[in-house]
């Protein structure tokens, strides 16, 4: 597995998401996932599944070293002492005593950002995670978090796949020294039917979706796979012994469209940044 390295994090570029998964799906998957090679989890507490990834990754028997768990705490948490609660809750649910990495999930106006991010490095420090960050944070938030903040930050969990332009917040995230996680890399699944992706796919025979997490990782991002099925998990994974060529990689690029933001809920979306 190869590893991105940001602020003094070296993340696992393949992660497994378990966004929207049930209990006994999640349970399966992460202990199935962590047997078969992935070393990278992600979860929130706003999921509601912090207990079943403590599980399966109990089932699994791989060492705590050796797996990046990355969880996030919920808006609705943001003021310190119910931050610091929802930390350690998760850090329960979750069977482990620290996680590698701890998000601010959206932004929040109803607590100060300088509280956030107070409360963060707060739990830093007192070991209960070893790499702090945020997560649908546009550019603007993102220099004012890395500013605001005592240890530097690692991460910015954003939404990206080939219909949504997200160069000027990789492009921040290069500045302060942060890296970049994509989720719903499948565009809720509209890639699988993109026949440009498609054509591709078939040059390097493989599926649409190998193509896609190939291009994100490629770019240098962290990327996160989501599935219930065993054997798609494996084929998610066989993304690092092929490349695609800077033709392949322009051409996935151009698909980027205006309308092509599918996560934005009211009342907790930035003004997002608008590519060039």
């Amino acid at each position: 597995m190869t590893l991105v390295n940001a602020n003094g994090a070296s993340i696992p570029t393949l992660g497994f998401g378990t966004f929207r998964m049930e209990a006994a799906d999640t349970e399966r998957m992460v202990s199935h996932v962590l047997k078969q090679g992935y070393r990278h989890i992600d979860t929130a507490k706003i999921y509601g599944n912090e207990a079943a990834v403590g599980q399966g990754f109990k089932a699994s028997a791989i060492p705590r070293p050796d797996v990046f768990l990355t969880t996030k705490v919920w808006v609705a948490n943001y003021g310190r002492d119910a931050f610091l609660a929802s930390v350690d809750e998760s850090l329960k649910k979750l069977e482990t005593d620290y996680v590698d990495l701890l998000l601010l999930h959206w932004p929040n106006t109803a607590v100060s950002l300088e509280e956030q991010i107070a409360a963060l490095n707060d739990v830093a420090k007192a070991g209960k995670a070893r790499h702090i960050g945020v997560s649908n944070f546009n550019t603007t938030l993102m220099k004012e978090a890395a500013r605001l903040s005592r240890m530097p930050l690692a991460n910015n969990q954003i939404e990206y796949h080939p219909y949504l332009d997200q160069q000027p917040v990789i492009a921040t995230a290069s500045e302060l020294g942060m890296s970049i996680t994509a989720y719903y890399a499948m565009a809720d699944g509209k890639v699988i039917a993109d026949r440009m992706l498609q054509e591709i796919a078939a040059v390097h025979k493989r599926s649409v979706a190998q193509v896609v997490l190939r291009w994100i990782v490629q770019q240098g991002c962290v990327v996160l796979s989501k599935t219930v099925s065993e054997t798609r998990a494996a084929e998610n994974a066989a993304i690092f012994d092929f490349e695609l060529s800077a033709d392949d990689m322009g051409t996935i690029a151009k698909l980027a469209r205006p309308d092509g933001r599918i996560v934005s809920p009211d009342g907790l979306a930035p003004e997002w940044d608008v590519a060039g």
